[in-house]
């Protein structure tokens, strides 16, 4: 199921133990465009430091008390690196990150999110690092070209020939949280209109200039069929936008 970015920011994030803060804002990797990390801030519990936690150890969110179940424990939280997230997130802190909660290396090409135990996954990150030496590559792994979606929420969307509006919110996949929609809004253009783009139409982002370049026209996105904003998208309201656009869904 789609979830919207903008409800889930606020819900409390539920140790195995008790309340480890607030959902403040979702990482994502901007090359696969999925999230890598939730940022937490944890209030008077930890003096308002932000940590970072993977959506693999993420339950689905309960809408009804507003909570995102971790399974993790506090202690577990409480003892994990530190992080900087006001500067750019360093390969070596993301790597002690990793070690320190036997997540998988997700740049190392390791499965993410899926059904194994989480005891799996020290195993995984071990395998992925002995490849990684095997085939002469590089420790530590690269940027990770992390990205906040709460920054992003306010880009301009640049059309083939315009601009057709801002990126107001995202749309999740629950299952493995990938980015499968960023929520437009045209009102400076189409009054009271709001449609969906996928990152896969996208052609290219300049960062420092806060702008997308999506590789379909304004007249297409005019077209397009009518979105709801008052719920999440439909699987049948995605068929009918995929075949509008002329491209395979992602469920393909």
């Amino acid at each position: 199921m789609l979830r919207s970015v903008d409800k889930l920011l606020g819900f409390n994030v539920r140790a195995s133990d008790g309340d480890a803060g607030k959902l403040a804002d979702l990482f994502f990797d901007d090359q696969r465009w999925t999230v890598r990390y939730l940022v937490v801030d944890t209030g008077p519990w930890l003096l308002g430091r932000r940590v970072l936690l993977s959506p693999i150890v993420a339950d689905r969110p309960d809408f009804t008390l507003l909570d995102l179940p971790v399974r993790l424990t506090k202690e577990l939280i409480e003892r994990s690196p530190e992080v900087d997230l006001d500067k750019p997130v360093s390969a070596r802190r993301i790597e002690e990150l990793h070690e320190h909660f036997g997540w998988p290396a997700y740049w190392a090409g390791s499965p993410v999110l899926g059904t194994p135990t989480l005891g799996a996954y020290p195993l995984i990150y071990a395998q992925a690092e002995a490849e990684q030496t095997e085939h002469g590559a590089e420790a530590p792994p690269g940027d990770p070209h992390l990205r906040s979606a709460k920054e992003v929420m306010g880009y301009y969307i640049e059309a083939k020939n315009g601009e057709v509006g801002h990126v107001e919110d995202f749309f999740v996949d629950e299952d493995d949280w990938c980015i499968r929609y960023m929520l437009v809004n045209t009102r400076n253009w189409l009054p009271g209109r709001k449609v969906l783009v996928s990152p896969d139409w996208i052609e290219k982002v300049t960062w420092a200039e806060a702008r997308v370049y999506v590789n379909v026209t304004r007249e297409q996105v005019k077209n397009s069929p009518e979105y709801d904003p008052s719920s999440e998208p439909s699987r049948s309201y995605e068929e009918q936008l995929h075949l509008h656009y002329g491209g395979p869904g992602y469920w393909v």
